[in-house]
């Protein structure tokens, strides 16, 4: 299994969220799974990275050239593919990916994130998308999809969508579950 990481750049973060980006790289590696990234050298994506190659597992970053450009790609990644902008990025992280999984992070990974979820809505991504809620980190978030559901903006069907991890070790779990989310998604897409 190919398991996408959504996860924050930012290294000024509580060390908290540093353990589970790494206990998370640790898990995936361990069980052979392979890992498709930002690219990113720094914050919780270079944590990440980091053990992932340091458990000797499979690791592919994908990041656009002017990141690469500005010095921001992991010099120990050996597979990086270079794009020439943020949304042929993603494309390639999906289409590479057989599972998400969103770590904390800022607006680029919440976009990343609710992509995932609108691509899973339409049938056009079928794989797991597990939000890894670090600290709570995603409970504002949580809490307005349950509003998008009581208000009717989402099927109530949709909250199956996404599931909810608090630790890597749930975050393994569910991606060790064998059932899918809806046979037709596209059949209750439409509101």
């Amino acid at each position: 299994m190919t398991v996408c990481v959504f996860a924050s750049s930012s290294s000024r973060i509580s060390n908290e969220y540093s353990v589970a980006a790494s206990n998370l790289g640790l898990l995936l590696a361990r069980d052979g799974m392979e890992v498709v990234y930002g690219g990113g050298g720094i914050g919780l994506m270079g944590k990440l990275a980091d053990a992932v190659l340091e458990k000797g597992g499979a690791i592919t970053g994908v990041i656009p050239s002017f990141m690469k450009d500005e010095g921001w790609d992991h010099s120990l990644v050996k597979k990086m593919i270079l794009t020439k902008d943020m949304g042929e990025r993603k494309k390639q992280m999906f289409e590479l990916a057989d599972a998400v999984v969103a770590l904390p992070g800022g607006v680029g990974t919440l976009e990343e994130l609710t992509e995932a979820i609108t691509l899973k809505q339409l049938g056009l991504f079928t794989g797991p998308i597990i939000i890894l809620n670090t600290l709570d980190f995603y409970k504002s978030l949580i809490d307005f999809l349950e509003q998008m559901i009581s208000g009717h903006f989402l099927r109530y069907e949709h909250k199956g969508i996404w599931e909810i991890a608090s630790t890597p070790e749930e975050v393994m779990v569910l991606l060790a579950k064998k059932e899918g989310w809806h046979q037709d998604p596209r059949s209750i897409a439409r509101i």
